[in-house]
């Protein structure tokens, strides 16, 4: 059976001594300070979630809210709406933006793209073709690097390319506390226009000290992701997007739904779930088999677990 990704024991262990009053650390402070360095931002705010951080960074845009097509997070077209903000879908090579494709839109001055750093969790995003498009033509960049923080390569969650970045820090994000979330920029204009859904967004010391904890080895286990994904997209043929990186797999075939329920009755996992099924908004919008690795504990990333799904994937196949 394979294990659900959970919050490391040092991460629980921290989470822990706070509440019971042990340690007195003021780890707001230090995960502010940290998230800043690893974002290259000159600011930042903990919240607490990271469909908070997306109300705040929507709430800050006087223009359109431009969404990808596909392969991106289902909130930003609802917080959108919410906000009473005009929503522009963005068409996109399955998932992957290019920003091109606005050249022919017409886009409303003070607008902002939003995009996770991964399309669908399966394939990276050219954030550097984005950034300068984007930075050229008056559009603001905001990125949901939930996925793709501590990126070694510098690409994802890079504040020198992306505006804004949020992320979620619940399970079974990268940053992986159980709940919360962060926002940063270089633009503290962006918290000045939101303080009301600042103040609805508070978090706790607890949570703090758990991102505090996380961040400690945040690019190592990205790393390990990637390398897990890439292995098992070299090992099973027609992957989506299969020469980019990612931390899931994604197979587009007509017979999507019956091969997930064969696959998840035999690859069963001890709570929640790392198989689903598309066509879905957040994936891709085709029959595919998505295999998120992203959602394993990382006990499960060695090479022997990674044999067994590749085996029964391919016997499905």
């Amino acid at each position: 059976m394979f294990k659900f990704k959970t919050p490391s024991q040092k991460t629980l262990e921290t989470m822990s001594e706070v509440a019971r009053g042990n340690d007195k650390t003021d780890y707001e402070s230090e995960a502010v300070t940290r998230i800043c360095e690893l974002t290259s931002h000159e600011n930042a705010k903990i919240t607490s979630s990271g469909n908070n951080s997306i109300f705040i960074a929507l709430a800050a845009v006087e223009g359109d809210v431009i969404v990808p097509d596909q392969g991106g997070w289902h909130g930003f077209k609802q917080i959108a709406k919410f906000l009473n903000k005009n929503i522009v879908t963005l068409k996109t090579d399955t998932g992957l933006i290019n920003p091109k494709y606005l050249d022919d839109m017409e886009i409303k001055e003070n607008s902002a793209l939003i995009f996770t750093s991964f399309a669908g969790y399966c394939a990276e995003q050219d954030t550097k073709e984005i950034s300068i498009y984007c930075k050229s033509n008056g559009i603001t960049t905001i990125e949901d690097a939930s996925a793709g923080i501590g990126d070694k390569d510098k690409l994802l969650g890079n504040g020198n390319l992306s505006d804004i970045i949020i992320a979620s820090t619940g399970s079974p994000k990268i940053i992986n506390v159980g709940s919360g979330g962060f926002i940063s920029t270089n633009d503290p204009e962006i918290f000045k226009r939101t303080s009301l859904p600042q103040k609805l967004s508070k978090t706790s010391q607890i949570v703090c000290g758990g991102i505090c904890s996380e961040l400690d080895n945040v690019d190592k286990k990205l790393e390990l992701s990637l390398n897990a994904t890439n292995y098992v997209k070299n090992n099973i043929e027609n992957t989506l997007h299969a020469n980019k990186r990612g931390i899931n797999v994604i197979i587009p075939h007509d017979n999507a739904k019956e091969i997930s329920w064969n696959l998840k009755r035999q690859l069963t996992i001890d709570k929640s779930g790392f198989i689903t099924t598309c066509p879905n908004y957040n994936r891709v919008k085709q029959k595919a088999i998505a295999i998120e690795i992203k959602n394993l504990s990382y006990d499960c990333l060695e090479r022997q677990h990674l044999d067994k799904i590749i085996d029964e994937i391919n016997s499905q196949l």
